[in-house]
């Protein structure tokens, strides 16, 4: 595991002042343009897909949906996305969350997800829980049952692992790297 940390890292770029001053972004498309560190994060996260009995992968928007479709396609499993309000067609359900300033809302395909399903969450980075949770809450209101989620990098320096955790109820939260 050591050597694909060390790959992974090599392939992520911080970006000092981004999006505003005192803000270090980490750009992880230098990681996406490398065949070799896209395949094998996407084959690390499918085999936590594949551990955790997952039946289905969910990708939050928008670079969830990166990583998200890729890992179910090496797990077989089916890919959903858990869009931003207002943008899927038909019947949806949807979950609000707290920001730091307001609140937000996901959405889902009502008929994507039912009793019997394992969703695995799968997105890029944890920073303060919000999304995560609310897709976790999103995930059980539609009759499904969440597998786990898990990340590229999780920033351990905020709080989102502490605010995931017991929204999932035991569930696992595995993040490849912690920066």
């Amino acid at each position: 595991m050591t050597d694909i940390k060390e790959l992974l890292l090599s392939r992520i770029r911080d970006v000092p002042d981004y999006p505003e001053p005192g803000v270090l972004f980490k750009d992880i498309t230098p990681l996406l343009a490398d065949p070799s560190a896209f395949t094998a994060l996407t084959d690390a996260l499918a085999e936590l897909c594949v551990r955790h009995g997952a039946t289905k992968v969910v990708g939050l928007e928008a670079r969830g949906f990166i990583l998200g479709a890729p890992v179910a396609l090496r797990a077989g499993l089916g890919f959903i996305p858990v869009r931003k309000a207002g943008k899927l067609p038909g019947a949806t359900l949807s979950q609000s969350y707290e920001l730091e300033y307001g609140t937000a809302e996901i959405e889902v395909h009502a008929e994507d997800l039912a009793a019997g399903d394992r969703v695995m969450v799968i997105d890029d980075v944890l920073a303060t829980g919000g999304t995560a949770e609310a897709a976790v809450r999103l995930i059980r209101r539609a009759g499904a049952e969440v597998a786990g989620v898990a990340v590229l990098m999780e920033l351990g320096f905020l709080p989102g692992r502490e605010r995931l955790t017991p929204a999932l109820e035991g569930a696992p939260l595995d993040a490849l790297l912690v920066v």
